[in-house]
């Protein structure tokens, strides 16, 4: 055997010495310090505890929602999060305002009272007194809204499923609003007093969901279109045996319709991580997530209770899971942790916060917000904000793709994103309100499922490792934004469609 040159030996062990290094500062780029502490237990020790049926699901504007918003600030304490809430505490109150349909209307058909919510349905509030004669308009696709005359006058009509698309998520609780915006509407904008729907096929099995929205009436914020009840025409749904009593154009309406107002209270629950650097700790990384799900409602499989594993709970365990990361290992700025109260009420406590920020709302880098984390097939994600017009921040999409290809590798659904697809899922979360403003921001989510708001999006059903890789993804992404010399900047030419 030849002997080796010393010198030659010497660049051996340098050289190896030195790819040892790089591998292992490869490694610490691809792999942030507190990753280890996000735990698969511990993440699923959680979400059993707030998915469970001690929260009756967590319906916003009940005592249930304040009841898990609790065990949530008291889980920040217990990480050692610092209060970001209103005076001193985790948490910031906000008034839901709520209207709806009061027992005591009444609503009659040729004399005879129609039992509220059994064979009439309300799906338009209004207050208002009616003695008229209804006039019968047959099938709601043969209507030429052109040639009627019906201004001042209650009409009724048959829903039609002609030009609506049934295959969409929960089609028992939206295809009643897809009959009245195409086929409602314009005869309200003729000038009818008051429509009254009779169902299809369809509306006869997505009574019972549809009747249970309707009763639960709309909720708002100071400010918002509902907190005033400004429509004047009632919309009522009947029963498909309801047509015999109203074709013949003899039928005669005796209502008063009465609208109840009044005040829920909801809550925010904030906290943070102060950075390390001097200056760039007066920024904030925002986590966003929210609380609230659908509460007690209609049984599916004899169970009544809709636990909302998925919705949301599976991102609020996650963001306590990078909440004890950050607590172990800060970055340079400062992580902001948001649960928002209400966003299955149209995004109430997202809304109220970039209203009444308790950190500046200049300072807020980055939205990163979750809704729906912990199901489907383990290899598949999606974030929306990663195309235009959703897109509002190059820089922070490119981050996270990296994050992505440096952690999970998950393979990318780009289809939800889309302003053709039919959930407009972009303007359905927590992120959207802040996008509004120009801030930065962007969902993740592994998409939807048949489960979704129903009793069956319970802790059995939440796929652990599945949320593990989420959890991870989210705290990669932050950690990286939160280290950046500089804050990832707003596309100039961002507009989002509508």
């Amino acid at each position: 055997m030849k002997k080796i040159n010393s010198k030659i030996l010497v660049f051996i062990i340098s050289s190896f010495h030195l790819l040892v290094m790089s591998s292992s500062l490869l490694a610490q780029k691809a792999n942030p310090p507190g990753l280890k502490y996000i735990k698969e237990s511990e993440l699923k020790k959680d979400l059993y505890a707030l998915a469970d049926a001690h929260f009756n699901g967590r319906s916003a504007g009940t005592l249930d929602e304040l009841k898990a918003s609790m065990w949530l600030a008291e889980k920040y304490r217990s990480i050692g999060l610092l209060p970001a809430g209103d005076d001193g505490t985790y948490l910031q109150f906000f008034n839901l305002w709520r209207n709806h349909i009061s027992d005591k209307s009444v609503i009659k058909i040729n004399n005879k009272t129609a039992k509220l919510w059994n064979e009439v349905a309300v799906a338009q509030m209004a207050n208002a007194s009616i003695v008229a004669p209804i006039i019968y308009l047959g099938n709601a696709a043969d209507i030429d809204t052109l040639q009627l005359d019906i201004k001042n006058k209650v009409v009724a009509i048959e829903a039609s499923s002609k030009g609506i698309n049934i295959n969409v998520s929960l089609p028992t609780w939206r295809y009643s609003r897809s009959v009245q915006a195409k086929y409602v509407m314009p005869l309200i904008r003729k000038g009818a007093s008051a429509v009254i729907i009779i169902a299809d096929d369809f509306a006869e099995k997505a009574w019972d969901d549809a009747a249970e929205n309707f009763k639960r009436g709309n909720y708002d914020i100071d400010g918002g279109p509902n907190v005033t009840l400004t429509t004047t025409v009632p919309i009522l749904w009947m029963h498909a045996n309801a047509k015999a009593d109203l074709q013949n154009n003899t039928a005669f309406m005796n209502a008063n319709i009465i609208v109840d107002k009044y005040s829920y209270p909801s809550v925010n629950i904030i906290g943070k991580i102060n950075g390390t650097d001097p200056k760039l700790k007066e920024e904030y990384v925002l986590y966003s997530g929210h609380q609230d799900a659908h509460g007690i409602r209609n049984a599916h499989n004899n169970d009544s209770t809709y636990y909302g594993a998925d919705d949301n709970a599976s991102v609020d365990v996650a963001m306590l899971a990078s909440a004890r990361a950050f607590m172990k290992n800060p970055a340079k700025r400062s992580i902001l942790f948001v649960i928002h109260g209400a966003e299955e009420r149209g995004l109430l406590g997202s809304r109220y916060y970039v209203q009444h920020p308790t950190v500046p709302i200049k300072n807020i880098v980055t939205v990163l917000n979750g809704d729906m984390i912990g199901r489907n097939h383990i290899d598949s994600a999606a974030f929306l904000g990663m195309q235009s017009p959703h897109k509002n921040s190059t820089e922070l999409v490119n981050l996270i793709l990296a994050a992505n290809n440096e952690g999970p590798k998950f393979k990318l659904d780009t289809a939800y994103d889309k302003v053709t697809h039919v959930e407009g899922w972009y303007f359905r979360s927590d992120h959207l309100p802040y996008a509004r403003l120009g801030i930065p921001a962007v969902m993740y989510t592994t998409l939807l499922h048949e489960d979704y708001h129903t009793p069956l999006d319970n802790a059995e059903n939440i796929n652990y490792p599945k949320l593990k890789k989420m959890a991870d993804w989210m705290y990669r992404s932050a950690w990286k934004v939160a280290n950046l010399a500089k804050r990832p900047a707003t596309d100039a030419n961002f507009k989002l469609e509508r």
